[in-house]
């Protein structure tokens, strides 16, 4: 595989798939990006932290969050080319996160209100009851600017990680809808016209089996505002999504699904941003490959490009197979998504499979897009320091990917969750057994049975090289198939 094929993330996906769903439509959103996005996106970053206006001139509370006009014209584009719209008229999720690598290659952040609004159109559409999703479904699913948008809050101050004990967001009936009191620390795409949102019923038991998820609108049915804004958070990186606290009080919502399946389909919404979350790593590491490969080829040292040194040749074929193998990764947990997808409690084997897929790609694809984020600095030397130049921006958005949607901890605990009650590791080898070296399977089976049958807590202290190990591996098999 040549290495011009890191310069399009269109040429990229051609190649590792043979062929993409709506060919055109994907050229045209890239050309799109080449010739108006990309430079809006650079402004916007360059811009830093967007304002938050809280009232009018009259005193209103109105919580408006200023970007450039330019950039709600790069927002609703990827909105109007199908981010959100093309997995409901496809039945498929496929089309909506080809797009959404795109996306991530040109600008990672922006990828972010896809995503969400894509996982809140997916729990409306199976949850909602018929009343509620004719109401709220199909302004997220409009082509033109005025399209809904999404938002995914589950984290308050304590922590994400453990929802259990730190969601302390309250839910109380109120007729046909219910009323929600907390507030949400780290609210991502704050301003969403929709957002869905854990909180706790009036009298459920504790923990994570206490739990609800809600569909909560911007306004209220009387018009004002559902939920206020306290203020957006100046962020290391993906500027062009604006993440804010967020306080509900009295704020009306919609219970989706059965109270007691709260948590997993709260499970369901941040596997969908997961899956999301290891496609924007795996264009973001191509980006920064081409970047690298862009500046190798014109800089001059010792009497030839950098490029035609052994050393950095060497690099440069190592990193792409890693990027093919990580790319081969995260598809096939997209690949897994999309057959069960449709699925709700209780889940059939194969969806606890996409589980164990889902979390070794989200934990391994983001570590990669962080380390070759560094190397691409690197390779430009003291060009790749310079803000004014971009590669910089590729490392601090990298930063961000191992913490969306569940730390690298998160994925590996869940990893072994899902290994030690479903035995999620035998479906994964059987998956991979066409592919995988017969004896490094085996070897690879002992140790995972090995690992399962310490005590606890050791058996934790010592899992994290072989769930690096474990993601590895099968994104190597995985690759090898194609």
């Amino acid at each position: 595989m040549s290495l011009e094929i890191l310069q399009s993330p269109v040429d990229f996906l051609k190649a590792m798939l043979g062929e993409v769903r709506n060919p055109d439509a994907l050229a045209e959103y890239q050309t799109w990006w080449e010739n108006e996005g990309t430079a809006v996106s650079s402004a916007v970053d360059h811009g830093g932290t967007p304002w938050l206006r809280m009232f009018d001139r009259f005193g209103t509370r109105v919580d408006e969050i200023l970007f450039p006009p330019e950039y709600w014209k790069m927002l609703r584009k990827g909105y109007q080319a199908g981010v959100v719209w093309r997995a409901f008229e496809e039945k498929s999720l496929i089309p909506a996160y080809l797009l959404g690598y795109v996306t991530a290659f040109h600008d990672t952040g922006l990828y972010c209100p896809y995503i969400v609004s894509l996982s809140t159109a997916a729990p409306l559409d199976k949850y909602g009851d018929e009343a509620v999703k004719a109401r709220f479904l199909p302004p997220l699913l409009r082509r033109d600017e005025t399209v809904w948008q999404g938002a995914t809050w589950m984290t308050e101050a304590g922590g994400g990680s453990d929802l259990g004990a730190y969601v302390e967001t309250t839910a109380r009936p109120a007729g046909d809808r219910w009323l929600l009191n907390g507030e949400k620390y780290f609210a991502s795409n704050a301003g969403a016209d929709l957002a869905v949102v854990a909180a706790r019923p009036k009298g459920a038991q504790e923990g994570v089996r206490g739990l609800a998820l809600f569909l909560l609108p911007r306004r209220r049915q009387d018009g004002g505002l559902n939920y206020f804004i306290r203020r957006i958070k100046d962020k290391i990186g993906t500027r062009s999504v604006p993440t804010g606290e967020v306080e509900l009080k009295d704020s009306e919502a919609y219970l989706l699904g059965k109270p007691e399946w709260g948590i997993y389909l709260i499970l369901e919404v941040l596997n969908l941003s997961r899956v999301g979350n290891s496609m924007a790593s795996v264009a973001l590491a191509q980006r920064a490959m081409s970047e690298a490969l862009t500046f190798a080829r014109g800089r001059i040292a010792f009497g030839k490009p950098i490029l035609e040194h052994p050393l950095l040749k060497r690099q440069f074929e190592e990193r792409l197979a890693s990027l093919k193998s990580a790319f081969a990764l995260a598809w096939e947990s997209l690949t897994l998504l999309d057959q069960v997808w449709r699925e709700t409690p209780k889940y059939p084997d194969r969806y606890h499979l996409f589980r164990l897929v889902a979390h070794l790609s989200k934990y391994w694809t983001a570590e990669l897009a962080a380390q070759t984020a560094k190397w691409s600095m690197e390779v430009h030397g003291g060009m790749g320091i310079l803000a004014e130049f971009g590669v910089e921006r590729l490392l601090r958005e990298a930063m961000i990917l191992p913490i969306w949607e569940g730390t690298p901890h998160r994925q590996i605990l869940d990893g072994l969750e899902v290994m030690e009650r479903k035995g999620a590791h035998r479906m994964l080898f059987d998956h991979i057994a066409p592919f995988a070296h017969p004896q490094e399977l085996e070897e690879m089976a002992a140790r995972v049975d090995g690992l399962l049958s310490l005590p606890g807590e050791e058996k934790e202290a010592q899992a994290e090289s072989l769930f690096r190990d474990l993601a590895v591996f099968t994104a190597d098999s995985l690759a090898k198939r194609r």
